[in-house]
């Protein structure tokens, strides 16, 4: 368990995956994301290079979502986010949680680069990465096919030396 006074991490266990898999078909969600199967996550759960996580928050708790990181082994260093939903949308849980996630990536995982892709239109999540310090990096141009067409995604990083600089400067703060 990993974890800091809003949220908690632990690992999905296949038995979250329904919990898991109706967080992502949400259509509150779906927008934001590109859900997999379930077999996906079940390798996701397997898979030595992936870290999934049950994000969870309260005194009871309570599952408010889910995170994937992926090269976790990476002989580069260089640690994905992949994955971030918080079903309690307006609390301050997603802030929370990708401060605790940088601090597993760099301190944990000894990744030198953390770096994610967020969908052009959210703008929402797109704010929330660059005040935590994602800089985007350039555009995935009409990557993501969607019912409605084409979607460009952000390619957005921080890097060790720009993580550890926050750090000295009071920026990331246990929550």
């Amino acid at each position: 368990m990993i974890g800091n006074a809003r949220v908690r991490l632990r690992p999905t266990l296949l038995d979250d995956l329904d919990f898991v898999i109706s967080v992502e078909n949400d259509p509150v969600n779906r927008p934001f994301i590109t859900p997999w199967e379930r077999t996906q996550h079940e390798a996701a759960v397997r898979f030595p290079d992936f870290r999934h996580f049950i994000i969870e928050a309260g005194e009871s708790s309570q599952p408010v979502g889910f995170v994937i990181l992926v090269g976790c082994r990476n002989p580069h260093r260089s640690v994905e986010l992949k994955r971030m939903v918080v079903q309690a949308k307006g609390q301050g849980l997603g802030r929370a949680c990708l401060r605790l996630l940088k601090k597993v990536a760099f301190h944990d995982l000894k990744a030198h680069r953390f770096w994610l892709d967020v969908r052009v239109h959210n703008t929402r999540a797109k704010a929330l990465y660059e005040t935590e310090g994602f800089v985007e990096e350039g555009r995935l141009r009409e990557s993501v096919r969607t019912d409605g067409g084409y979607e460009s995604l952000v390619v957005m990083s921080m890097l060790e030396d720009e993580y550890d600089a926050r750090c000295e400067a009071g920026l990331e703060k246990a929550e």
